[in-house]
């Protein structure tokens, strides 16, 4: 591989491409397809990195004073970083598989704005390769208000999400919710040294408790790892509030000590299928009493005490596509079109340290339909929960559907169709419906009960604005209804069918974060009772559209 100087790699890739207006592949001629290059054997010979910094200096619209300020303040993803995440090597054969692969592993990196690999030179069975990456301002001094079901949310703190280039990040943060307030501290480093191990450390204190976290996993990186293993601490103390119309009615204090070990294994991708098994052991103890200082009336979940080895089983299909203008704006997104199936099963008992035998199971499965140049639906669905002498408890399905319906370049017409079902549902876990989770014309936790749908129907907007060059600018005009079912944790009665439209305005930072996507939203509730607000007002940062 080379070995750029900081900043923007453009020597090589002026060698490459020597003669003056000709573009990389013609500088030796036509560059074949990827099904001929591998027909040939051809081997990857350099790797050239084009590490792009935040801001375009080539650009007038980028070349100002604030935008070189930042530039030289801010340190490029380091050659090792982007290293390390490749699939293949010079003297590897030509894989396209491992070329997108690859590509899709650095544009899920948060301190990426975009990522591409390509071949930019073939001659005499050598194959030339660039990856080029953009990077994002990693350093910021967290100050933010957000608002959703009628509560607000406030954080003050300063993060870096790319420690010396290094692919690290580090925060701390003050935060004042509607549950608690807490002032945390993560560190997570997703490469431990030059592995593919993912270091997780985490301590909050908070006004109800405090949560601890140390994990370190490493998981099967690529369609083809043959091996993944892990383990996971996670110790919490906390309040836990239950709702009835959005207003507080009952509470109880939640003390969980977790434990998780595993150890996975594979023969890597055979045809166009990954089949990976997975051993584990898992340690999960709750235990509830009445909270300090109550406020509420008390509402205790029985204690539970699970200890268990389990066997999971995962196939994944390997079937990938990219698309622009989606769940983000104007950024490359990566969907699986493939199928999905994956399931464990376990066996807890008072020989492991349980306080009872029970069969604990999961299972998920997803695919997708279509294409996203048009039209695509992607579904999946969820099954979990444990068999208790012979009685299902704590079972809870989920289905989904997503659909994308391409209008023109610009427009983009989705719906989205969820449904939950429970049944004998512990007391901590509720199915709730409210502002947070989906309904926006009302507060927050707003149903409860053991079962739930929501639909949600919107027509996107994408536009051209591109302000500062920091944001893409999008806007929604959407309609939500949902409901709960069944029994409520405080014996309220569900509400109903409750609808709300709305309209929003979407930003999509281009230059930091740029996973997120800002929404602030104008929700009119068409039913419910008459404590709501006509209009709420919502701002939150969002994975998604």
């Amino acid at each position: 591989m080379c070995r750029p100087e900081r900043g923007r790699t453009v020597t090589r890739l002026a060698m490459l491409a020597s003669t003056a207006g000709v573009g990389l592949a013609d500088a030796a001629g036509a560059m074949p397809k990827a099904e001929q290059l591998e027909a040939d054997g051809a081997v990857i010979g350099e790797i050239v990195l084009d590490r792009a910094n935040i801001f375009d200096l080539d650009d007038p619209r980028e070349n100002n004073w604030l935008y070189r300020w930042a530039n030289r303040l801010h340190i490029v993803t380091a050659e090792r970083t982007i290293e390390k995440q490749l699939l293949f090597r010079p003297g590897d054969t030509y894989s396209k598989r491992l070329l997108d692969e690859s590509a899709r592993i650095l544009r899920g990196r948060r301190y990426l704005y975009t990522a591409d690999i390509e071949p930019v030179r073939y001659e005499d069975g050598t194959v030339d390769v660039v990856v080029r990456t953009q990077d994002v301002w990693s350093l910021f001094p967290e100050l933010s208000l957000s608002r959703s079901g009628g509560e607000n949310t406030t954080e003050i703190g300063l993060e870096e999400e790319n420690l010396f280039g290094r692919g690290q990040q580090i925060r701390y943060s003050h935060t004042n919710t509607v549950d608690r307030t807490s002032d945390t501290f993560d560190f997570i480093d997703p490469h431990l040294g030059r592995s593919w191990v993912s270091l997780n450390l985490s301590a909050s204190d908070n006004s109800d408790g405090f949560s601890h976290l140390v994990s370190a996993v490493r998981p099967f990186h690529a369609l083809d790892a043959r091996w993944s293993a892990g383990l996971t601490l996670y110790d919490d103390d906390r309040r836990t509030r239950l709702y009835e119309l959005g207003d507080e009615v009952a509470e109880f204090r939640h003390r969980r000590e977790y434990l998780r070990s595993f150890y996975g294994w594979s023969r890597g991708l055979r045809g166009n299928w990954a089949r990976r098994w997975s051993l584990g052991f898992v340690y999960d103890n709750n235990v509830f009493s009445e909270a300090r200082e109550p406020e509420f009336p008390a509402a205790i979940p029985a204690d539970r005490k699970l200890a268990y080895p389990y066997i999971g089983l995962e196939f994944i299909e390997d079937r990938f596509t990219t698309s622009l203008n989606r769940d983000q704006i104007g950024r490359t997104e990566d969907f699986r079109l493939g199928k999905r199936l994956a399931f464990s099963l376990g066996w807890a008992d008072e020989r492991f340290g349980a306080d009872r035998s029970a069969l604990v199971y999961q299972a998920s499965a997803g695919r997708s339909y279509g294409s996203f140049d048009k039209t695509a639906l992607i579904l999946s669905a969820k099954l979990e929960g444990r068999i208790e002498s012979g009685q299902t408890v704590n079972s809870l399905s989920s289905l989904s559907a997503r659909l994308y319906h391409r209008q023109s370049e610009k427009r983009l017409f989705f719906v989205s169709v969820s449904g939950a079902y429970g049944h004998d549902l512990d007391l901590d876990n509720p199915l709730e419906l409210g502002g947070d989770s989906g309904l926006r014309g009302y507060p927050l936790r707003y149903q409860s009960g053991d079962a739930r749908a929501l639909l949600t129907v919107e027509q996107r907007y994408f536009t051209d604005w591109y302000p500062f060059r920091l944001f893409r600018v999008g806007g929604a005009i959407f309609f939500d209804a949902g409901r709960t079912w069944g029994d409520n944790p405080v014996g309220g009665e569900s509400a109903g069918w409750l609808k709300d439209a709305g309209l929003g305005l979407r930003l999509s930072p281009t230059r930091g974060k740029s996973t997120k996507v800002l929404h602030l939203d104008i929700a009119f509730p068409l039913d419910g009772d008459d404590s709501i607000d006509d209009v709420q007002l919502l701002l939150e940062a969002k994975r998604s559209f």
